[in-house]
């Protein structure tokens, strides 16, 4: 394997409260439903399909992949709850464990992927690009590279 392809994809518009009062528990609304498919179109046009999928246990995140995944066929899905309020070291060190997937995919949150974005692709930790609700981020880091600052390519950046 020459390269790993990164799928960062942020969960789609949620609702601003649960029923149950808590966070996790926010289901997408009218418009992060609208954001997932388009986010699933933008993907089966490029006929892209992750050998794995790591998402959060939070509703939003699984509901958003579950859009996402319709247009894919069977792709592998890997729940980590580390995902939910990760710092972006968490998330590097999640995608080291699962790295040998390519392309491999993380259905998250912000701050941590905004931050993991720009660590990644720029080497830098502050003044993220920012990631709104629903977007895709690309990235290509060469097999045989420590995954650290600067260490990737941003190939492509989508938001809906």
């Amino acid at each position: 394997m020459s390269a790993v392809e990164l799928i960062l994809v942020r969960h789609a518009h949620a609702e601003a409260e649960a029923a149950s009062g808590k966070d996790l528990d926010r289901p997408l609304s009218t418009l992060g439903f609208s954001q997932a498919e388009k986010a699933a179109h933008w993907l089966a046009e490029r006929q892209i399909r992750p050998a794995r999928a790591l998402t959060s246990h939070a509703l939003r995140t699984m509901q958003t992949l579950t859009t996402v995944r319709s247009r894919m066929g069977d792709v592998e899905v890997v729940e980590e709850a580390s995902i939910y309020e990760a710092t972006p070291g968490d998330l590097l060190a999640l995608i080291d464990k699962h790295r040998a997937y390519s392309p491999l995919m993380l259905v998250g949150h912000n701050p941590g992927l905004e931050t993991l974005v720009t660590l990644l692709a720029d080497g830098r930790s502050t003044d993220g690009r920012g990631m709104p609700t629903g977007s895709i981020a690309r990235l290509r880091v060469k097999a045989d590279a420590a995954l650290e600052p600067g260490s990737a390519e941003l190939i492509e950046f989508w938001w809906p």
